[in-house]
């Protein structure tokens, strides 16, 4: 109601004004930052959120958001591929491509997991607690089980060499089921952690980079990893050892044949090389952000990081099953019902490695 001049031989008086307290929280000046990266700093502005955190403000979509599902679908097409192969084909069934499946059935939950992870974050209205605990815990689980499948190829060809005249009577089928049953229910324990409470949504003060999970958990995680990958270093140079006893073995037995078993050791030890190298920048520089960043780091370097580690997941297909002979000659026969005449089913010597 519109309120007048005042009546004659009565002292004007001016009337208050209601006081604006500037800030983010009035109602007529939206502030820029979202409520989740106000403290954090400039830095956040462009990318609000981080991997497994709250999306930014209504309608706005982070390309790096966009970048990571893109890849967790590529991932999970090519390793349902790898999955299909093995399943189809009964003549793949040694505990080699047991865990060769293993690494496959990980990097497609894993993949799955980033697109549940932006469906979360975008398009659930309203946001749920259950729903985001629930997606950061399938990505812990998955990538969890994608690093210890690794490290599981890597002591089964360890074994292969060491123990070459027994291996294939002492790592029965059965005994490989097993130890790949154990790790999966250690790794969907590590997925559960979140949702049993291990979370930072009742203290925002105390998350991680990787929001719901907290700064203490993603440190021992980042530990954890460093660890595993030192012991995978240590058994590939293992490797290397025993690969290059066993050339040099053979070339005094088959002085003929040592120039090609030179030729295939130094293969294997590229191959290895590139195998250990790739895991290594993939997942090293994002262990150690995650050991020594927090929350209050700008948003940009998460994902700058964390996508080459979730590109990980699309190059294992590439490593440990494309290049594998057995899955080849299954693809060709899978695709084109015919195997080239140019294929090679030369039999893998332990300098292959």
């Amino acid at each position: 109601m519109l309120q007048g001049p005042p009546a004659m031989g009565e002292p004007w008086q001016p009337q208050p004004q209601q006081q604006r307290l500037p800030g983010p929280g009035n109602a007529s000046e939206p502030s820029a930052w979202p409520p989740e990266t106000a403290a954090a700093g400039p830095g956040t502005a462009a990318t609000p959120g981080g991997p497994g955190g709250p999306g930014g403000a209504a309608g706005t979509v982070s390309p790096w958001d966009i970048a990571l599902c893109a890849t967790g679908t590529a991932v999970a097409g090519e390793n349902a591929l790898v999955l299909a192969v093995l399943f189809y084909t009964p003549s793949l069934r040694a505990p080699m491509f047991l865990l060769i499946g293993s690494l496959a059935l990980a990097d497609l939950l894993a993949g799955l997991g980033l697109v549940v992870n932006f469906a979360v974050r975008y398009l659930l209205r309203p946001p749920s607690e259950a729903a985001e605990l629930g997606a950061a815990g399938l990505l812990l689980a998955a990538f969890s089980a994608s690093v210890c499948s690794l490290l599981a190829i890597t002591v089964d060809r360890y074994l292969s060499l060491y123990n070459a005249l027994t291996y294939h009577s002492e790592r029965t089928l059965g005994f490989t089921c097993a130890m790949v049953l154990l790790m999966w229910v250690l790794c969907l324990g590590v997925g559960l952690l979140p949702i049993l409470g291990w979370n930072c949504l009742r203290d925002q003060s105390s998350c991680s980079i990787l929001r719901p999970v907290t700064k203490d958990n993603a440190a021992v995680l980042a530990v954890t990893f460093l660890l595993l990958f030192a012991l995978m270093l240590q058994l590939y140079l293992q490797i290397c050892k025993i690969a290059f006893r066993h050339a040099q073995q053979i070339a005094v037995q088959h002085q003929f044949i040592a120039t090609a078993q030179a030729t295939s050791t130094r293969k294997g030890l590229s191959t290895l090389s590139f195998i250990l190298g790739t895991f290594a920048l993939c997942w090293i520089p994002f262990a150690i952000y995650s050991l020594v960043a927090d929350s209050t780091y700008p948003v940009v370097y998460t994902y700058s990081l964390a996508l080459p580690a979730t590109c990980n997941s699309l190059i294992n297909p590439i490593i440990y099953a494309f290049r594998n002979p057995d899955i080849q000659k299954s693809l060709w026969l899978a695709c084109c019902g015919c195997i080239p005449s140019t294929f090679s089913s030369r039999p893998r010597t332990s300098s292959d490695v």
